[in-house]
């Protein structure tokens, strides 16, 4: 029984050895990605984004041009890194506002703000790539298929502000006014990029108003007679945005609810 109980003993410890050696690899490799991203950032602040070269990155990194790549696989796919990291923080930043507010209005501009207050320390890196970002069918557009998986992050940070407040929404509108909202904010961030106010105090103001509208604008969607000019709205975007058009076609495929009748 003893013996039993001693092999039994050594292989917990070798599976427990075993576990923590896979963690380490994995953490040094999240590491390493992190020190490229920060490194990239800096350098497209510092010399622009034209200018900076993925050999450069590696360089002021400390890593060979080939674990650059390994990564990020071209300076697109670190911007993308970036939409993720901003996506990501504010998704945790904006909790306290989600959990304490019940209004939609507040919501609105808690997500807002919130975003500004997380992308502050990027905004001479915005303004440098914007002029890429700008352009819908490049990959660094917020609205292309690459950006997605950052894209549809954000979209569910504005879905839940919807779905967690008090404001009564259509079934038939649930999936369409989050995006409708992101787009708000997307009008809030091309305003954002250009704003030298201090620290950004038109954005801010910006923000409290546009939350405003949008409260308004979902209370008056209840209306049924109000609700196709809504889907018109959202249809004009999709239409003429890449990733947009593409989140709208695979959403057709999926069941829709039967409009209400009031």
């Amino acid at each position: 029984m003893k013996d039993e109980n001693a092999v039994k003993d050594a292989q917990d410890a070798g599976t427990s050895k075993g576990a923590s050696r896979s963690k380490a690899p994995a953490a040094k490799s999240e590491q390493t990605r992190t020190l490229i991203l920060e490194t990239a950032l800096r350098l497209f602040q510092e010399r622009g984004y034209d200018r900076t070269t993925m050999r450069a990155i590696a360089q002021e990194a400390g890593v060979s041009v080939g674990n650059a790549y390994y990564y990020f696989s071209s300076k697109e796919h670190l911007v993308q890194g970036f939409y993720d990291r901003i996506a990501a923080e504010h998704r945790v930043a904006v909790r306290p506002v989600l959990d304490r507010e019940t209004d939609l209005e507040a919501r609105m501009a808690g997500v807002l703000k919130v975003w500004l207050d997380i992308a502050s320390p990027y905004h001479e890196f915005a303004a440098q790539f914007f002029k890429n970002a700008a352009d819908p069918e490049s990959p660094l557009s917020p609205f292309s298929p690459e950006s997605e998986h950052a894209r549809d992050a954000a979209i569910a940070v504005h879905r839940e502000a919807l779905v967690g407040s008090k404001a009564k929404v259509a079934d038939e509108l649930a999936d369409i006014l989050p995006e409708l909202m992101w787009l708000s904010q997307m009008g809030l961030v091309l305003y954002w990029v250009f704003d030298r106010s201090e620290n950004s105090t038109r954005s801010r103001r910006l923000a409290e108003r546009g939350a405003l509208l949008t409260a308004r604008g979902v209370a008056l969607s209840r209306f049924r007679v109000l609700r196709p000019l809504v889907r018109d709205v959202h249809e004009l975007f999709t239409d003429f945005l890449p990733g947009m058009a593409e989140a709208a076609a695979s959403r057709k495929t999926r069941p829709q609810p039967e409009p209400e009748t009031d």
